[in-house]
């Protein structure tokens, strides 16, 4: 059936593959009755008009809807429809793609949101806004499994467990982006044989490996960080060639196996177009520590030009190693090679001593510049690690910005779900609220 929508400015035709009247391949009308509702440009409408002589659903619809126990009569959220001509029969399949809904529809805006992390109990009520989920080994053990006040009554056991269970809650529209145990792995079959474990727990369309930046840290180095005081005995930016892209190598080695890949731990904008190389799924800025420890290095410089007194010097070389931009080994580092490595540090991010981290999302906007002109159309951007009463403002007038009005459905926002919800309120939400209740009580 033709709909015709009016206005008072115009009258609009909606065509969808029902109204080409195209015949259905016997016992295949089901799966065929999920997609007629299709909506189809007047263009294509009227090309497919001149030459399909049936309709039919691609092998991939038909292995989606049978995983997910799909209802009959129409397909799963997290999926795009495509169409194509196949012998004269028009051929719809289902993409992988979170920004769209149930039936292909697109969700109700091009950002999409994102949680991170692994309590189903949290997770539940936020499920139906986001279209993606972020665990890494910190938020499953630390955060929920060995935290009896998470874990309630220790009722998850392992991390298999809770994997199922956040599946089944978020459905078949919600990537899951988990990250290996342990990246440094030397034997890749076993880094293969985690990441086929999660497939067959969360299927091969949500689920999503997340493969860390490695930096001078190796197999070989690892075990620093698990003892005494964590230090590393290598600088951040003095790691072997090896080491540095360990993590982009085992990024694009996943890549190639077919799956999609989460690449994170990325703090500045410099790490952005090396990252794309890696044909990553998801790349990620984050936003807290990098703007936080800039105002920390701005302060101390600030009380040093005002003082002009060494201590504050001392106390910025241990902050640097403290924050590994000095290797444990450098606590005797002389002064004024401190003071030059922090300015270093402040000239890269385009900051000034006195003018302090401004909204700390340069890394934000130049990943999106690189990503505008980057030849992987599926990649998104993940704006993440995030606190405080100004971060969330800040990146939500950066998404209204001109400049990137084209590169919103790049855009993931992540956070955790008690800080994302902290911002679906206002402090008029009590008071309109205190005054409608009591209006109601009246009535009673």
């Amino acid at each position: 059936m033709l709909q015709m929508t009016t206005t008072h400015r115009c009258a609009r035709i909606r065509l969808t593959l029902r109204d080409l009247h195209l015949p259905t391949p016997p016992g295949r009308e089901e799966l065929v009755a999920r997609v007629l509702d299709t909506p189809v440009e007047r263009e294509t409408f009227e090309f497919l008009s001149e030459r399909a002589r049936g309709i039919d659903v691609g092998a991939g619809l038909e292995e989606v809807v049978a995983h997910f126990r799909t209802p009959p009569g129409g397909t799963p959220a997290g999926f795009r429809r495509e169409l194509g001509l196949r012998e004269g029969a028009v051929v719809v399949d289902l993409v992988r793609d979170i920004g769209c809904g149930e039936n292909g529809r697109q969700r109700p805006t091009n950002v999409l949101y994102s949680a991170d992390s692994a309590n189903p109990y949290e997770v539940e009520p936020l499920a139906p806004f986001v279209s993606n989920l972020t665990c890494n080994p910190g938020i499953i053990y630390d955060l929920f499994l060995n935290n009896p006040e998470a874990n309630i009554g220790g009722r998850f056991r392992d991390r298999d467990e809770v994997m199922t269970e956040l599946g089944r809650i978020l459905g078949p529209g919600c990537d899951i982006s988990v990250e290996l145990n342990n990246p440094f792995e030397e034997d890749f079959s076993k880094i293969l044989e985690e990441a086929a474990r999660f497939r067959e727990i969360l299927s091969q369309w949500r689920v999503v490996i997340k493969v860390p930046h490695t930096g001078p840290v190796n197999p070989g180095n690892v075990g620093q960080l698990l003892q005494g005081d964590g230090g590393l005995d290598v600088r951040f930016s003095r790691g072997a060639t090896k080491d540095c892209l360990r993590g982009h190598n085992l990024a694009l080695r996943l890549a190639e196996e077919g799956y999609r890949v989460n690449f994170t731990l990325m703090f500045e904008p410099y790490q952005t177009q090396l990252a794309l190389q890696a044909r990553p799924y998801f790349i990620n800025a984050f936003i807290r520590h990098r703007k936080i420890q800039t105002e920390r290095i701005c302060g101390f410089l600030r009380a040093h030009e005002l003082t002009r007194q060494q201590d504050q010097l001392e106390k910025l070389r241990s902050y640097l190693i403290a924050s590994d931009y000095l290797s444990s080994g450098e606590k005797n580092l002389g002064l004024e090679e401190v003071e030059a490595i922090a300015r270093e540090v402040l000239h890269a991010r385009g900051v000034d001593v006195s003018s302090g981290a401004g909204d700390g999302l340069d890394a934000v906007r130049h990943s999106l510049r690189a990503l505008r002109n980057a030849n992987l159309d599926d990649t998104r951007l993940i704006i993440c690690s995030m606190e405080g009463a100004f971060n969330y403002p800040d990146i939500d007038r950066l998404l209204m910005e001109p400049e990137f009005a084209d590169m919103t459905r790049r855009i993931v926002v992540t956070a955790e779900p008690r800080y994302l919800a902290r911002f679906a309120s206002s402090n008029q939400v009590i008071s309109y609220q205190r005054r409608f209740m009591k209006a109601a009580r009246g009535q009673s």
